[in-house]
């Protein structure tokens, strides 16, 4: 890490942090219309496979996943990730539209948060990435930190998948989170490391059979991430409201999405100590924020439960 600022600092991604911030909005807004395809199905008494709002929901989280892709191959992750914070600003006054989930004053300062969180972020996040080169990615993916913490997370996940998810899933939420931000660790450090091998593969001269059999590996780890991924999201949307799931998920995923950045591509040795110091600031500001959102949802769904009963009564 170093303590001393270098001006002569490469210039800050602007292309990877707009492609972030649009890949956000859009992914903002999956939780939402999956999540309203799945109430709708369920109101009709069939499946949400054949609803036209989850297949919308569906196609934005495509798209979405194909601009996070490019976002990390643009800018360092310490960066890209925290800017998920704007889906969830752009997800709570969506689905305070469209699912009538309206914020209070918590919500609303919650967003606020997020938004100001991210900022900070981006303006202290570092400038330039250790990892360069498929050679360097290989000897970082060989250190034996990062394949301990690999290895715990993979124990971790089948610990969730087979035994707690079939017992506990539908009524504590924390499991189907715990799930899918785990995966997180993976699925960002792939998108990250196929950029990197890319060139070897699709460029000029011959062809490297270790470039093309960790290119295959890393683009298998990706699809195999993402689609459970996809398959526990819907199984939470089914049971939980998508501004409550999206809180959680995203302080989750931001947290372990960060801490395989910094084991694998060791992107804060371009940080100055005070950077580290904003970043911690602006990351506990953001996590703030999404808190007071769920806090805000919680209170809505208590509201709503007490209101029903003094109907019924």
């Amino acid at each position: 890490m170093a303590f001393d600022s270098d001006p002569s600092a490469s210039s800050l991604p602007v292309t990877g942090i707009l492609i972030a911030v649009i890949s956000s909005v859009i992914n903002g807004s999956t939780f939402v219309l999956q999540r309203k395809g799945i109430l709708r199905s369920r109101d009709r008494g069939g499946s949400y496979l054949t609803d036209v709002l989850w297949w919308s929901g569906t196609l934005a989280m495509i798209i979405g996943q194909i601009g996070n892709f490019l976002a990390y191959n643009a800018a360092p992750a310490v960066i890209v990730t925290p800017l998920g914070a704007l889906g969830v600003l752009f997800g709570a006054v969506l689905a305070s539209w469209i699912l009538n989930e309206h914020l209070n004053i918590l919500g609303k300062l919650g967003c606020v948060l997020c938004c100001c969180g991210s900022v900070v972020l981006i303006l202290h996040a570092p400038k330039s990435e250790a990892v360069t080169s498929r050679l360097e990615l290989e000897e970082r993916l060989s250190d034996p930190v990062f394949v301990t913490y690999a290895l715990l997370v993979v124990l971790l996940l089948i610990t969730l998948i087979t035994w707690i998810a079939p017992a506990h899933g539908s009524s504590n939420i924390m499991v189907y989170v715990s799930i899918c931000s785990l995966l997180g660790s993976f699925t960002v450090p792939s998108s990250k490391g196929l950029g990197l091998v890319a060139p070897d593969v699709f460029g000029e001269g011959p062809l490297s059979s270790r470039a093309l059999a960790l290119f295959l590996g890393l683009l298998g780890t990706l699809a195999v991430s993402i689609l459970i991924q996809f398959f526990y999201i819907n199984k939470a949307l089914e049971c939980f409201s998508s501004n409550t799931f999206e809180a959680i998920y995203y302080v989750m995923f931001t947290s372990t999405v960060i801490l395989a950045s910094a084991l694998l591509f060791k992107e804060w040795t371009a940080l100055t100590l005070t950077d580290c110091l904003a970043m911690l600031c602006g990351l506990t500001t953001v996590c703030v924020g999404v808190v007071l959102l769920r806090i805000s949802q919680e209170a809505l769904i208590t509201w709503r439960k007490k209101e029903a009963r003094e109907k019924t009564d």
